[in-house]
């Protein structure tokens, strides 16, 4: 392990449980990268996840770290946010465990916009539980719940959140870690509810059932089927056919909900109310 990153990792819990060629490993060191550009202080940092193999890496991180039940990740990192506001809270959840099981939670975070960045490990597919298909496996591709091919249209997870409310989306993959920090990074500085979708390779059941090559023919798919918006509008261009918008893809400003709950109190607190 690289020497600046071994602070921010419970050594003694490696070797992680991911199959060779799985993206996570990727995720996990971005978000650390992220953490250690921003100066962040580990005892006032929280990591949160919900259940899935993107949220294990909660286990092998050296912060405070709450692994929870399944699809709820978001609900406890606004307990966490209540109760103490000056924590940085980290949420990892893939992606069924995210639009899935915790669907409600989510547009209901992105609504509140509270301040939380939530990382979402999009591999299309339950991943730990026998790769059945979730709401982000693409239209006709198979999973062990779909052998002939899901007939499901699958959430655009950029456009929900910013639908819900949420005040900052991005999406990057993991063939463009740079780019995936950084976003890390403004989703963090962004007061409200921001989103970071990281489009990731699950060689071992999505890959397999779907015959999309190696782990590195996986990451060159993320290449060449993505197109930074940065660039794109730059260029006055849209975005062509096929293609997957990557980059800042939304920002806006609204009051974000612990501010607002914590003016309530004090206003309530100031007509005698305890």
């Amino acid at each position: 392990m690289l020497p600046e990153i071994e602070q921010y990792f419970r050594i003694e819990k490696l070797p992680h449980m991911w199959c060779p060629g799985c993206g996570n490993g990727i995720i996990l060191h971005s978000l650390i990268n992220a953490i250690s550009a921003l100066g962040l202080n580990q005892d006032q940092t929280t990591i949160v996840s919900g259940i899935g193999c993107a949220s294990r890496a909660a286990g092998y991180l050296d912060f405070d770290t709450l692994h929870t039940t399944h699809g709820r990740a978001l609900a406890f990192a606004t307990g966490i946010k209540l109760a103490k506001p000056a924590l940085n809270v980290f949420v990892l959840m893939g992606d069924g465990d995210c639009t899935a099981i915790g669907g409600n939670h989510f547009i209901h975070a992105a609504r509140r916009n509270i301040n939380l960045t939530a990382i979402v490990f999009n591999n299309n597919i339950y991943g730990m539980t026998g790769g059945q298909y979730s709401p982000m496996t693409p239209h006709n591709k198979r999973a062990t719940t779909a052998s002939f091919g899901n007939i499901d249209r699958p959430f655009d997870l950029a456009e929900l959140a910013k639908g819900a409310g949420a005040t900052y989306v991005a999406r990057a993959t993991t063939y463009h870690t740079k780019l995936l920090t950084n976003l890390i990074m403004e989703g963090y500085k962004n007061k409200g509810f921001s989103v970071v979708e990281v489009i990731t390779a699950c060689p071992t059941a999505y890959g397999r059932y779907n015959k999309l090559g190696s782990p590195a023919d996986m990451l060159k798919a993320q290449r060449e089927n993505t197109v930074n918006v940065k660039s794109m509008l730059a260029n006055g261009g849209t975005v062509p056919a096929g293609k997957i918008p990557i980059g800042e893809l939304y920002r806006a400003e609204e009051p974000e909900y612990i501010e607002e709950y914590r003016k309530l109190v004090e206003a309530l607190q100031m007509k005698g109310g305890k």
